[in-house]
């Protein structure tokens, strides 16, 4: 049984049922702006951001926030506290999407953050610390291919190197800063200090089946996951499909498949995941026995520890069926990010509400994040309290995505009342990282 809730709601339910139909009509309103007729689109630094920018920055003007656009692209809302300057509760996640997305992955995340503000605005007057709502750039890398740059420029984690990478039509980061009407040289004046903000709190779907298979709208995010991706080649040799005998191939198509499975088994037996999302057999003829095979990882685990195991088995398993097949195998890490816990204190404020907002559940659901997310960067600068919502069959990255209006509502309750207590609360003055 959980621990009875010391959170009250901030306002009748009726209140949070009209805010949340709001937050969930402007995620359709919002999905309207996208490069493609009929589909969702919306890029870093393209016009369909920046209108985004303009039709979220009125929203958050109307919530009464102060708003700008920062040097990294990301759109910033505030509200003063007691006095002007205060250290900042910020609440916030993205607006980019990826190719042909659904409407919810990022944006719902903001429209609750900004229904929050307008929920205590009244009461921010009273308030020690401020409040901030931001509308992240760049999460999903779908134009340039680095993902997290909106947030990887707040949290001060800029690499000029990426300011060379292009997207499909050869057009530079930099560039496309520029085209924006933004500096290239300034984006690491996006960068927040850790004294400049209390905590950052992010709503976001679950993008998973967890909750709905405990029948519950909203959970508590422990900890997001730790991943790693790696770029994989087999190689062999190409030679006649139909005068080639079996004892004389050097099939890398055969040797990768084997591999395939190999990352299928030793994932789902170690409980992390692994997926290969692209492969490409060269020289792709119908009758030439493949002589070269690239193909994708993406590895996943909840901890860094337990994801670093599973690939070395995998390397030591993929190496050895190439090594029995004659085939060569080279590997190239291309992206790593380490698991994130979320703080306790966070986690806690965000339980109590949770329990508040949906009274029926015994146990309110604790899980961790199998996808990455923007606080997982803010994480460097600040400590990190996730709140999930609940989506149909546990859909993203797909225009099946799906929430309903009534777990949103609950969801602005819930973000509300954590976000009140996290403004009052006497922030722990221990090393966040403790509470993994």
């Amino acid at each position: 049984m959980r621990a009875e809730a010391s959170v009250d709601p901030v306002l009748d339910r009726e209140t949070m049922l009209r805010a949340g139909r709001r937050a969930y009509d402007r995620c359709d309103e919002l999905a309207a702006l996208s490069a493609v007729k009929g589909s969702i689109h919306r890029f870093h630094l393209t016009s369909q951001h920046a209108w985004a920018n303009a039709l979220v920055g009125r929203w958050m003007t109307e919530a009464g926030l102060q708003t700008r656009i920062d040097a990294g692209g990301n759109l910033v809302g505030r509200i003063e506290g007691s006095s002007p300057g205060l250290p900042a509760v910020m609440l916030g996640s993205h607006i980019d999407t990826v190719p042909d997305a659904g409407r919810y992955d990022g944006p719902l995340g903001v429209m609750l953050a900004i229904e929050v503000v307008d929920l205590l605005r009244d009461a921010m007057p009273g308030m020690p610390c401020a409040l901030e709502v931001v509308a992240f750039s760049d999460e999903e890398g779908a134009r340039f291919g680095s993902a997290l740059l909106g947030s990887n420029a707040v949290a001060g984690n800029w690499r000029d190197e990426w300011l060379d990478q292009t997207d499909v039509q050869g057009t530079t980061l930099r560039q496309a800063f520029r085209d924006f009407g933004l500096d290239p040289a300034r984006v690491r004046q996006a960068a927040r200090r850790p004294d400049e903000l209390v905590a950052y709190l992010e709503a976001h779907i679950e993008q998973g089946p967890l909750l709905e298979a405990y029948g519950r709208p909203l959970g508590v995010v422990t900890s997001i996951a730790g991943a790693r991706r790696f770029a994989l080649s087999v190689t062999g040799e190409a030679r006649h499909a139909g005068g080639t005998p079996y004892d004389r191939r050097r099939d890398a198509l055969v040797g990768a498949s084997f591999a395939v499975l190999a990352i299928e088994s030793i994932a789902r037996r170690r409980d992390i995941i692994g997926t290969v999302g692209e492969i490409h057999a060269y020289p792709g003829a119908v009758n030439v026995v493949p002589g070269r095979v690239e193909f994708s990882l993406d590895l996943r685990a909840e901890t860094d520890a337990e994801r670093d195991a599973g690939w070395a088995e995998i390397l030591d398993t993929i190496t050895g069926v190439c090594q029995e097949r004659n085939l060569e195998f080279h590997w190239v890490e291309e992206h790593r990010a380490r698991a994130v816990a979320c703080a306790g204190w966070l986690r806690q404020a965000i339980a109590d509400a949770v329990a508040v907002a949906d009274p029926e559940a015994e146990e309110v659901p604790m899980l961790y994040s199998r996808a990455g997310h923007d606080a997982m960067v803010m994480a460097d600068v600040t400590d990190i309290g996730m709140l999930f919502i609940r989506c149909e069959d546990g859909i993203s990255h797909a225009p099946a995505e799906a929430v309903t209006p009534w777990d949103v509502a609950l969801a602005v309750e819930a973000f509300a009342a954590a976000t009140r207590t996290v403004l009052t609360a006497d922030r722990p003055t221990t090393d966040r990282s403790a509470d993994a």
